[in-house]
């Protein structure tokens, strides 16, 4: 039972991790600009706060909840402001940020930082985490080792999504030259601003 529950959750992480969004955008270009290293250290951010997402979630804190339901709004609009510079800052960087550099662990600790606080800009997370677990329980509550098997699953499958699309885009980076690098960064930074907008929509309807 122990093990069919990790799958499952493993499965949910990797479902919520695949799709491409901001966060695969900052994940690929920040491999292709600084490494694998700056990659996986942004992807594991995200999943990071899809563990934290999942344990509030797993454990029916219905109090954490509720206090970041009332947040939302403004934690969304954080996170649209900060899409926004990432996607003018894409757009903007000069040839030389363009360049594949070596990220130092100082770079590795900001690229996971900005990326769990990014993710945590989305509180409606901890609402679909809510629901699935307690599908998956059928209960509201889940006792605390069911809890920590459907945590730490979610959290690996999302790792594991991130690791491989890291060192997937790493493999291939070499054979991308200086002219298509910048065609990605701006075509990234026009997408991050299209989502940034989409948010903004979103906080104000």
């Amino acid at each position: 039972m122990d093990l069919i529950l990790f799958g499952k959750a493993l499965i949910i992480g990797l479902s919520i991790a695949a799709p491409v969004g901001p966060i695969g955008l900052i994940c690929i270009q920040r491999t292709l600009t600084q490494g694998a290293r700056a990659g996986i250290a942004s992807g594991l951010g995200a999943a990071t706060a899809d563990g934290i997402y999942g344990a509030i979630g797993a454990f029916g804190l219905s109090a954490a909840t509720q206090a970041f339901a009332s947040v939302s709004k403004p934690m969304a609009f954080l996170g649209m402001v900060f899409l926004s510079w990432l996607g003018i800052r894409f757009l903007t960087a000069g040839a030389e940020e363009r360049t594949v550099t070596v990220a130092t662990t100082k770079d590795s600790l900001r690229a996971f930082a900005s990326t769990l606080a990014l993710t945590l800009a989305n509180p409606t997370t901890i609402l679909s985490f809510v629901a699935i677990f307690a599908a998956l329980n059928g209960s509201d509550v889940l006792d605390p080792g069911s809890a920590g098997i459907l945590i730490s699953g979610v959290f690996f499958g999302s790792a594991i999504w991130w690791l491989a699309l890291a060192t997937g885009v790493s493999l291939v980076k070499h054979r991308i030259d200086a002219a298509v690098m910048q065609w990605i960064s701006r075509i990234a930074g026009l997408l991050l601003l299209g989502f940034a907008g989409w948010q903004l929509h979103s906080v104000l309807s």
